[in-house]
């Protein structure tokens, strides 16, 4: 009798369900929108995740009772308080499959970890890192951005870049081409304008912003190429913590980059590359090619015993091909 897994990738602003069989063979997808309960609460969460599971479900042709394992990873799912109401949340689905559920940096780890353990590290509007070793052990940052000392993403590049605008205006640092690029941008008038306008919030500039920075800085200017610099030495710092809370230091392994900030720059990479070898010199950087939802019929796979190396691949491509028609 065919076996049957389903992952679940909840995020902030769109999840997916996936069905796969023993043989890696992605039967069936379901897509849908934010599920992180810090966005739309549990009530949220509970909704997409019963939209996505069932239509994944009801593509592959399969019912639930026929899952023999399930993994779920959950953004905004970070606390041990969290773990209840979440794990209710999934109760909701009514698998009788054993299954886990952990934050999704975890699944775009095994997406991404040919071994299925390393580092991962997520550069998007925001970062996240965590870590897992060859047992499952698991090593994490906060998670919870500037307050805790945890920088690198798109929205810190940005206030880091406006900074040096104020900086330059104040002449309390050197001028650099990001202030004529956000006046323009903006549409501001002049600087004072730009800068009267951010203070007022008449205007904003947020994540989105960060693909100027990258090109001023490709375009020669000092300023903003030591941004992105500053950048890549903080995400390079988010894996040292956990690389130390795992014992990786002397270790062969994978850091897997996810989103949309990797795209940037090689500069980027570069430098944290950079910071991460002083630590770890055997550590090997990838980007993430996989959809972070293959992580979840991994973790799904690993709940049944099922091991995955052979197929894991099969998995990806057919994943991909699915989502290439949806």
């Amino acid at each position: 009798m065919a076996k049957y897994f389903l992952g679940v990738d909840i995020g902030g602003t769109k999840s997916h369900a996936l069905i796969a069989d023993e043989t890696g063979r992605a039967l069936g997808l379901g897509v849908g929108g934010a599920g992180n309960h810090e966005v739309v609460g549990y009530q949220g969460l509970v909704e997409t995740l019963n939209a996505i599971t069932n239509e994944a479900l009801s593509m592959a042709g399969i019912s639930k009772n026929q899952l023999a394992g399930a993994g779920f990873g959950i953004a905004g799912y970070d606390w041990p308080a969290e773990r209840e109401p979440t794990r209710q949340a999934i109760q909701t689905l009514g698998l009788s499959a054993p299954l886990a559920f952990a934050n999704d940096t975890i699944i775009g780890l095994l997406a991404g970890a040919a071994e299925g353990w390393g580092v991962a590290v997520v550069a998007g509007t925001g970062t996240n890192c965590r870590g897992r070793d060859r047992e499952g052990r698991e090593g994490r940052i906060i998670g919870a951005g500037s307050w805790s000392g945890e920088y690198g993403g798109a929205s810190e590049l940005v206030d880091k870049a406006v900074q040096a605008v104020a900086l330059a205006w104040t002449q309390r640092g050197p001028t650099t081409r990001l202030t004529e690029a956000f006046i323009d941008l903006t549409g501001a008038t002049d600087v004072m304008d730009l800068l009267e306008g951010l203070a007022l919030e008449r205007y904003r500039l947020s994540a989105a912003a960060a693909p100027i920075v990258f090109q001023v800085a490709a375009e020669g200017d000092e300023v903003a190429q030591e941004i992105i610099h500053w950048a890549g030495h903080e995400l390079g710092s988010l894996a040292i913590g956990v690389i130390r809370q795992l014992g990786f230091e002397q270790l062969d392994f994978e850091v897997i980059l996810i989103g949309s900030l990797f795209k940037g720059s090689p500069t980027l990479i570069e430098t944290m590359s950079a910071t991460i070898h002083a630590v770890a010199p055997k550590a090997r950087l990838v980007r993430l090619a996989a959809p972070p939802v293959v992580g979840g019929v991994l973790l799904g796979m690993e709940q049944a015993g099922v091991e995955y190396s052979s197929i894991r691949q099969t998995l990806i491509d057919t994943t991909n091909a699915m989502l290439d028609k949806s």
